[in-house]
């Protein structure tokens, strides 16, 4: 039928007003901070003042404001337009302007290992959690995907009042009233709104309009960082025996869930967390008091500091003196992968414990491999045919991925009753091993890629099922194709303590050098990330999977998610031992006392056992009794983060009203920090640092140097001498380029065709005392330009 004049009229006048619906989105309008002058109403109001200045009525304004960050920081979230977000990007009060983003959420055994649980057997007044007294009253927030409160990890037998400056609140919801907080988990709160802008309303039957944790990810963090003492606890099956404890396991917690499920993920439940909903919680969290933050949430890509909102609202907590712990991210063994690199943040990556759940495969040549599992299933004792999945993929998959055991790749017919060996790669470790399920596979190996090397992440598989390193799985992949009738038998797993080399790095633990600042070394330091058992929601099975309908009171993650809180207990621990100390010294202390040796005495390698070096680790695997007496420490200050944004030009540094730049700012790497990155070094460069002295009123130190091989570092003075604690000591570190050659290069067209990564060299110098009491220790990488 043929459309009136009039028609086409009425059509014309609505495509602006369908226009802007379609590009309506969630954008952050960042002013820096408040002056602290105004009431939280008008705040508010004077948010809604902007709106109205793009709005065209009074109504969307309002309708449109979906966060008025009241707190210390100063801006709003609200569904926009492109072009009113422009012009508002314009306004010459406004710092940045945001686009709401997706980020991704990134124990029994961990802490003994780590030196904090070894003396408690008998009384000693040095020992570290006698020291800061079990972190008593020192509140930790962690924002994650909420908490499962009724876990024995967050009883509050015994503990006190609630800290008199808590400001906080028990955000009521669905399963989740008043009597869920405690004197444990002393507030909750939960952040929805962009997320619900961007999906629609939540899906109350895959997780809870609540602090309650569905996923499990935010109970196991939590945790992590302060779950009280609890003993005889294990993962399914009776694996990883013992006590779970937290950290700081009389730590006050502080829960912000900010993370919630992806619609239609498929059968794996995943969680994402928008960015304007996480600066909200980062915002309260300020203002409510915590004293430590925990973030295991990490952005997809590189995230320029301005853009970033964890960094905003981590430089906000900075100045109120709060400790960030983030997680590196688990997109290793790649370089430049790394989240969160904010030098105010303390970036953690993942390494091993000395533990393992081991289990053999043996196979039908009398070949005994050597692999990990904690599935609680058993295969009949006696040898069973083995098969690889390219022998068993279905026609149409592609041969790249046929041995990889995709969902829907197995063929029913020839898969059934075999033993299924998988790679690494696609997909995920436990959702291969329900696609051998599904196709009526009895067995299950998984076997690392190179890439993965020898790191086993251990998972509650469907069905029995050994996990093996890359040396392994080329062994039994060498035995299916030497003979017709390849048989396998999976023996059951034993935990096994002590014996065991570590730690080693995780091959999924992301990489330096940081993606944003080069200038800054990161990570920062590393942390037991690799099968971590600790609390988990009773409204999740443990592989979070639809099909798996098992319930756990505990479980094993493996993830920088799991070694970030580490950090974040670590964190509380130092703070109730030195309440003044800012949050850059605690940081300092942690990284100048992080070890670089194995428990053996060598150095700690990667995945595949190659020797690991400070990107991959940061300044070492933590030793958090050593970090309470650390000798000396790099301290910085809120406007020294501010001077080291004037150099990167990042407009954050207009966040402070009585800050100006200097017409000369100090180079990058001149930001007082306790490493060392030079990323285009030509010439000479003169760096300085400044170290403050915490250990013994007269002292004497002593510099050393492990200089990057084809550089020469020379530290100046050589020798500091201090008089009274609280002395801050100068030096200057002159770090010189030599010949190409002797960088292993050779030549400058040879140097320019390796990767950026393979161009560093890596050294490292430190501060001793004679006595051999500090060793004040500080990684430094150089590229040669």
């Amino acid at each position: 039928m043929e459309k009136s004049p009039k028609f086409f009229l009425l059509l014309l006048l609505l495509l602006p007003v369908l226009s802007s619906c379609v590009e309506r989105q969630v954008y952050i309008v960042y002013f820096g901070e408040h002056n602290g002058e105004k009431a939280l109403h008008e705040i508010e109001e004077n948010h809604h003042s902007y709106l109205l200045s793009v709005k065209e009525t009074d109504e969307d304004a309002r309708s449109s404001l979906l966060y008025s960050y009241k707190h210390s920081i100063n801006g709003f979230a609200a569904e926009l337009t492109p072009e009113e977000a422009q012009n508002l990007s314009r306004r010459e009060e406004v710092v940045s302007v945001i686009k709401n983003t997706k980020y991704s959420l990134h124990t029994t055994r961990s802490w003994e290992f780590a030196g904090v649980e070894k003396s408690l057997n008998k009384f000693n007044k040095d020992d570290l959690l006698i020291k800061s007294k079990f972190g008593r009253d020192v509140i930790a927030g962690v924002m994650d995907s909420g908490v499962w409160p009724e876990s024995r990890s967050f009883s509050d037998k015994g503990l006190g009042p609630v800290p008199k400056r808590w400001k906080g609140i028990c955000q009521t919801g669905d399963l989740f009233n008043s009597s869920q907080c405690n004197r444990k988990i002393i507030g909750a709160r939960y952040y929805i709104q962009a997320y619900e802008k961007y999906y629609g309303p939540l899906n109350r039957t895959t997780d809870y309009l609540s602090p309650r944790d569905k996923d499990g990810h935010g109970t196991h963090t939590a945790s992590t960082v302060g779950g009280r003492r609890v003993h005889n606890v294990a993962a399914l099956g009776g694996f990883a025996r013992g006590m779970a404890s937290g950290g700081a396991p009389l730590v006050r917690l502080a829960i912000y869930k900010a993370c919630w499920p992806v619609p239609n993920h498929g059968k794996e439940n995943g969680n994402t967390c928008f960015s304007a909903d996480m600066l909200a919680a980062i915002d309260d969290a300020i203002h409510d008091g915590v004293d430590v933050l925990s973030i295991s949430i990490g952005e997809f890509e590189p995230t320029p500091f301005d853009q970033d909102t964890i960094a905003i609202g981590a430089l906000h907590a900075v100045k109120k003196n709060i400790i960030t712990a983030c997680s590196a991210g688990n997109s290793g063994p790649a370089p430049y992968t790394l989240s969160n690199t904010a030098p105010w943040i303390i970036t953690v990556g993942a390494s091993s414990v000395d533990r393992k759940f081991i289990s053999y495969v043996e196979l039908g040549n009398g070949e005994k491999v050597q692999g990990e599992t904690v599935t609680p299933y058993h295969l009949e004792k006696k040898f069973h045919p083995l098969v690889r999945a390219a022998q068993v993929a279905i026609p149409d998959v592609p041969k790249n991925l046929s041995d990889q055991c995709l969902p829907g790749s197995l063929s029913p017919e020839r898969a059934k009753g075999n033993i299924v060996f998988c790679l690494r790669g696609n997909g995920t470790r436990v959702g291969k091993g329900a696609e051998v399920k599904r196709a009526g596979g009895i067995g299950y190996i998984l076997g690392n890629s190179k890439a993965n090397g020898e790191e086993l992440a251990v998972d509650s598989h469907f069905i029995p099922a050994n996990a093996v390193g890359y040396k392994n799985a080329m062994k039994i992949l060498e035995y299916i194709n030497s003979t017709k009738n390849p048989t396998a038998y999976i023996t059951p797993s034993k935990t096994v303590l002590h014996g065991i080399t570590a730690p080693f790095m995780a091959g999924f633990s992301s990489r330096g050098p940081s993606p944003i600042s080069e200038a800054i070394l990161k990570p920062d330091i590393t942390a037991p990330g690799l099968n971590i058992l600790a609390a988990w929601s009773e409204g999740s099975s443990p592989t979070k999977f639809d099909i798996d309908h098992r319930v756990v009171k505990y479980n094993i993650l493996s993830g920088t998610s799991m070694s970030c809180p580490h950090i974040g207990g670590s964190a509380a621990l130092l703070r109730a031992i030195h309440p003044t100390w800012s949050s850059a010294a605690i940081r300092s202390a942690l990284m100048t006392t992080a070890e670089i040796s194995n428990n053996i005495g060598k150095p700690i390698t990667d995945a595949s056992g190659n020797e690991a070096d400070p990107f991959l680790f940061g300044s070492g695997h933590f030793r958090p009794a050593k970090a309470a007496d650390p000798g000396l420490v790099y301290d910085a200050s809120f406007e020294d983060y501010l001077l080291h944004l004037c150099t990167l030009k990042v407009p954050l540094k207009d966040m402070s009203p009585n800050f100006t730049c200097p017409k000369n700012p100090p180079l990058a790497h001149n930001l007082n920090y306790p490493s060392v990155a030079i990323p285009k070094l030509k010439g000479t460069v003169v760096i300085k640092r400044t170290v403050t002295n915490v250990g013994s009123s007269r002292s004497v130190y002593f510099s050393s140097v492990k200089p990057p091989v084809g550089i020469s570092v020379k530290i100046s003075p050589p020798i500091l001498y201090f008089h009274k604690q609280g002395e801050k000591k100068s030096f200057t570190i002159t770090v010189k380029a030599e010949r190409t050659e002797d960088a292993g290069l050779e030549s400058r067209e040879d140097a320019s065709a390796i990767p950026k990564n393979h161009k560093y060299q890596f050294g490292w110098y430190s501060w001793s005392d004679g006595n051999g009491i500090y060793n004040v220790r500080s990684p430094i990488a150089v590229a040669l330009y």
